[in-house]
């Protein structure tokens, strides 16, 4: 089954009044959602999109993983492009997306924007997802070095969104990842003022999920907590888990922020 043992925390910061990042953790998917900087109604977007995902996963248990993320995220943007119908103040709202769900022995992750997917393995960090943003296509072309794009006053430009006006396109995939690996599932609250060594090394926090994600969120905290930060952690195991039940993080928090969760249910 490969379902997760997981942990999760998200946090204001210390500069911003509210939270725009959404998260949804269960044994069987992980959602981190972030309302792109800047645009209109970004905790709306996140909390929406969130929750399309995560009672798409739960509403269709024996889905293909990947067709199911997919379908999910075509929804996040039909519901997003109704929000913006009923209220025109919306009008650019958009989100990130890194989704991970375990479903027949394996995990598919689906990924729009800068939000990030990590796995620990053995003391080593593998980056899973890659951004889709302006300064990743400078690192890509050897124009900027990744510490450089970590502090680059253009790396909050996000080239692929989860938003109401493009159709989404999401990365899909099956990362190379098994029992006793351990995932982390974050926004960019935490990496763009956290290195990966520093990232690593709190991944790696022994004990429970939640105290590696209570590290994750420290570290950012004491970086300056310029940003609203969520960090999902989970433990690949390899026994069953058949509770759906899971915890409801940042603006998805909030059941308001969701556009339509009627229509988002009728739809599954």
């Amino acid at each position: 089954m490969l379902p997760f043992r997981y942990g999760g925390m998200s946090h204001v910061g210390l500069v911003r009044s509210g939270n725009e990042d959404a998260g949804f953790a269960s044994h069987h998917v992980q959602v981190v959602a972030d309302g792109v900087g800047g645009a209109a109604a970004g905790e709306v977007a996140a909390a929406t999109t969130a929750y399309v995902v995560s009672a798409l996963a739960a509403a269709h248990p024996t889905a293909d993983a990947a067709t199911l993320l997919r379908s999910a995220v075509a929804e996040a943007h039909t519901q997003l492009h109704h929000g913006v119908l009923a209220d025109p103040d919306r009008t650019g709202m958009a989100t990130t997306l890194t989704a991970a769900l375990a479903r027949h022995g394996k995990v598919t992750v689906a990924h729009v924007g800068d939000s990030r997917a990590y796995r620990l393995r053995d003391g080593h960090l593998t980056r899973l997802t890659t951004d889709h943003t302006f300064v990743q296509t400078m690192v890509d072309a050897g124009r900027l070095t990744p510490d450089e794009a970590r502090t680059h006053p253009y790396r909050s430009v996000v080239l692929r969104s989860v938003n109401a006006e493009e159709a989404p396109r999401p990365d899909v995939f099956r990362p190379d990842l098994r029992p006793g690996d351990r995932m982390l599932l974050c926004s960019d609250g935490l990496t763009d003022f956290v290195d990966e060594p520093t990232v690593r090394a709190r991944l790696a926090t022994p004990g429970h999920p939640d105290d590696a994600a209570q590290a994750l969120v420290d570290a950012a905290l004491a970086a300056g907590g310029r940003d609203n930060v969520t960090c999902l952690v989970c433990d690949l195991d390899d026994g069953p888990r058949m509770s759906w039940d899971g915890r409801l993080l940042g603006a998805m928090a909030d059941p308001f922020l969701v556009v339509d969760a009627a229509a988002i249910h009728r739809s599954a």
